[in-house]
């Protein structure tokens, strides 16, 4: 009875599970791939276990977390506390649950371990069934629906906008939201903010502004919609030098009279037409909170001003040659915009070239991925490197600085260009991942392996060894000075 009350899961993104119904009526056409289908999870067993043995090389530490339910988006909070070999800090999650419990948005404290404490041995002896010690629940709030997407708003953490299948956009002060237990029949949480304007459902394509107070969405509609939350949010949520801590447990939201169960809500500052089809991902420019990008399955990549007006700035038409899922804007370069899509490529827009003869045309296509591209995201700590996920489980990091070295040295790699690393630790899709802005090089990926796991997907942290992203000369040096300090050791 319960599968009749579940909302219509998308089928373009391959984000979420089909209902049971759905897949009952695809048994028979599944029984007749299943022989396909075994030699497939043979190879992905063969890949992820000669990526594990692999480990302690390129890891300097990595830590596995199988998760309870599939979480569809992760994000890292705030630090909170600093010690002499690792780190406390916020991590935020979801729980897409199958109905027997509430689905939830919940906040973790996660201990990062600091660079080169973890020992080889520890980190490639982890148990994939297992939870993690260093990631411990510290909240649930009980979310009204699927939470598919998740923002923190970079001003003040602590505020997180979420996406579920409605056309709302929910904001939550975390730390002042109560503590939940997510028990059937629960109601569910109150959110802090309702941000109201789109026409049909938004699931995907959230982003908050580094500059201002501004949330950006978009959806089924085909629109963008931009809202400001500066009057809603107290000075200490946006001065980087208040204490923003609400050690009372009192909301850095503004509250207003309005006493209804779903909370306060603030209608759009703008609504941006001009996409075809659904909005699959959107980004704010780094500098300005009036600038803004946006994507879908029309194959477009639009720019937005909002000091001009709500139609777009710059159209790109045939940006991909599929649905594009993902956007983000370079945080150290403003000219330069990520694109993923479902025709399982990246492509690097200039946007002082964005067009030739009408058609999008990339600085470069980086070609490495074997499935649709899910997610795309920028390097905090370096302006050329990027990271990748999709489908096919694999979370890439590339280098565009790296693309032209491929050609000089003379030898071939198999390797596409640009690419330099290759998470390999998810055994199926890689819906989301985040770099950490207080720990560099470190990242948090889920991935929806259900099936794999014997668990709800899993949740890894992790961080590749500085010896593949140093400077050369930097690394053959140290190995150098390593190697005359084993051979004086011996001699000993």
């Amino acid at each position: 009875m319960e599968e009749q009350q579940q909302p219509q899961l998308p089928k373009k993104r391959g984000r979420k599970p089909k209902p049971k119904e759905e897949r009952k009526e695809e048994q028979s056409k599944a029984a007749k791939e299943s022989s396909g289908r075994r030699s497939h999870s043979h190879a992905a067993d063969e890949k992820y276990t000669q990526w594990k043995s692999l480990v302690p090389v390129l890891y300097d530490w990595l830590a596995n977390h199988n998760l309870v339910w599939p979480s569809l988006s992760c994000r890292w909070g705030p630090q909170l506390e600093q010690a002499t070999y690792k780190n406390r800090q916020r991590l935020y999650i979801s729980e897409q649950t199958d109905g027997s419990v509430p689905n939830t948005l919940v906040i973790a404290t996660c201990d990062v371990v600091k660079p080169r404490v973890a020992a080889a041995e520890h980190i490639s002896q982890y148990n994939e069934e297992a939870r993690s010690p260093f990631i411990k629940k510290y909240k649930t709030i009980i979310h009204p629906g699927e939470v598919n997407r998740i923002r923190e708003l970079p001003l003040n953490p602590k505020i997180v906008a979420t996406h579920t299948d409605s056309p709302d956009v929910l904001i939550w002060d975390v730390e002042s939201q109560p503590n939940r237990h997510a028990v059937y029949g629960a109601t569910t949480s109150r959110p802090d903010l309702v941000l109201t304007g789109h026409q049909d459902n938004a699931e995907f394509a959230l982003a908050m502004s580094p500059a201002e107070p501004f949330v950006l969405s978009g959806g089924k509609d085909k629109t963008v919609v931009l809202w400001s939350i500066q009057d809603h949010i107290t000075t200490s949520a946006t001065d980087p030098t208040a204490n923003n801590s609400t050690g009372s447990g009192g909301s850095i939201i503004k509250q207003t009279n309005d006493e209804g169960s779903t909370g306060p809500s603030v209608g759009p500052r703008g609504i941006y037409v001009g996409h075809e089809d659904t909005v699959e991902d959107v980004a704010f420019c780094p500098l300005s909170a009036q600038e803004f990008c946006s994507v879908g399955d029309d194959s477009c990549l639009i720019l937005w001003d909002a000091r001009v007006g709500t139609s777009p700035a710059v159209k790109v038409e045939k940006a991909h040659n599929a649905d594009i899922h993902c956007v983000d804007w370079n945080p150290h370069d403003s000219n330069l915009i990520l694109t993923g899509s479902a025709d399982n490529s990246i492509h690097m827009f200039d946007r002082r070239n964005l067009t030739s003869d009408g058609v999008g045309s990339p600085v470069y296509k980086f070609e490495g991925h074997k499935a649709a591209v899910l997610c795309v995201q920028w390097s905090p700590d370096k302006s050329s490197v990027f990271g990748s996920s999709a489908e096919d489980g694999l979370l890439n990091i590339w280098d565009y600085e790296k693309v032209g070295k491929k050609m000089e040295g003379g030898t071939k790699s198999s390797a596409p260009a640009g690419l330099f690393f290759q998470h390999a630790g998810h055994r199926d899709k890689v819906v989301d991942f985040h770099w950490n802005a207080y720990d560099p090089w470190t990242m948090v990926s889920v991935s929806d392996d259900c099936d794999t796991t014997g668990g709800g997907g899993t949740l890894q942290i992790w961080r590749m060894s500085d010896l593949i992203y140093r400077p050369e000369e930097e690394v053959l040096a140290e190995l150098e000075k390593f190697k005359a300090h084993v051979i004086e050791c011996s001699k000993a």
